[in-house]
């Protein structure tokens, strides 16, 4: 689906222009065209491809879709793959999906595709728009934009993420809750790497769009792709900090499942020894011999009773001290 198809000349919009006109306005000096589609059929793609002239290993790449986060260069264009995430409800543990923007950059055009992505870029646009200044550098500009647009909407994402950790860790030390909050952080630790897939091949990526040999289509644009690569670095740094609570916090959990386990065997341990003491000197005196001390003395049954009375109570108040009951 068609959502934008406008053209620029020297930072000032011109207006919205037919699909069939791309060919004409890109051939212009100091003009520029951004088109965006939202799940394009194959037919769309191509009739883009042609309109643009687009490398076709990136046509391939658009069609197929579910490519790694990348930059690639072809001749004077890049073709750029971004990975976003978003949480299907506005709750703290909220499940993330995951979609995916193909940016085609050329001198002269730029091309956004987005697949599996509800939120859009109008916002991006507007804001290019309001600066005219900077929309004269073109289509590196506009591709810096949609750059950074999507790397800032991982920020509040790896924020419900430190959220959902320290709750999860208010409750490491209530009683009987190990299991499910071991189940939180596997849960948790997914969406973590699923972040991370995001954004560590985009990191490697950016660095070459401002340091060394700069494409064509960034060149004076390097300290805004600076600034997305700062950007990316600080989430990644982020993110190994939360695995490395992550780790810590299901150690812990898994600590505390092995003690609840030790002092259940503790327990059994303490009432079985309890309970061995009436047990042994019911079975000795249930043997049925006939000469066996006391056995027909008077109060042979209830001393035998209160001595084992007697001997549990101890045992009791014992494993009561060392808190083994």
């Amino acid at each position: 689906m068609l959502i934008n198809c406008v053209a620029y000349q020297n930072g000032s919009k011109l207006g919205d222009i037919p699909v069939a006109e791309i060919s004409e306005y890109v051939t212009r000096p100091e003009c520029f065209v951004w088109v965006a589609l939202f799940e394009p059929t194959e037919d769309e793609i191509d009739e883009m491809a042609k309109e643009f002239d687009l490398h076709p290993l990136a046509v391939e790449d658009a069609h197929k879709g579910h490519q790694r986060p990348k930059i690639e260069e072809y001749e004077d264009s890049l073709f750029v793959v971004l990975q976003t995430l978003e949480p299907v409800s506005e709750a703290v543990d909220a499940a993330l999906t995951d979609g995916e923007v193909a940016i085609f950059v050329g001198r002269n055009y730029v091309l956004s595709v987005r697949h599996r992505t509800q939120k859009g870029f109008n916002d991006v646009r507007a804001r290019c728009e309001r600066e005219p200044e900077l929309l004269r550098h073109g289509s590196g500009f506009v591709l810096y934009a949609l750059m950074d647009t999507v790397v800032d909407r991982y920020f509040p994402i790896l924020d419900a993420m430190e959220s959902e950790l320290e709750q999860i860790e208010e409750n490491i030390f209530v009683r009987n809750a190990a299991r499910s909050n071991i189940e939180s952080l596997y849960a948790l630790k997914q969406k973590l790497m699923l972040l991370k897939h995001a954004i560590d091949p985009l990191m490697e990526a950016t660095g070459k769009l401002y340091g060394g040999r700069v494409p064509q289509v960034c060149a004076g644009m390097g300290e805004y792709f600076r600034d997305v690569y700062d950007h990316l670095h600080r989430i990644h740094a982020t993110i190994e900090a939360i695995r490395d609570m992550l780790t810590t916090a299901i150690q812990v959990n898994l600590g505390m499942i092995s003690l609840s386990e030790s002092e259940v065997t503790k327990k059994l341990a303490a009432w079985a020894a309890i309970i061995a003491v009436p047990t042994m000197v019911a079975g000795i005196y249930g043997m049925n011999f006939e000469y066996m001390p006391e056995l027909k003395w008077t109060f042979g049954y209830p001393l035998a009773i209160a001595t084992m009375v007697a001997v549990d109570i101890y045992l009791y108040v014992r494993f009561k001290k060392t808190r083994w009951l």
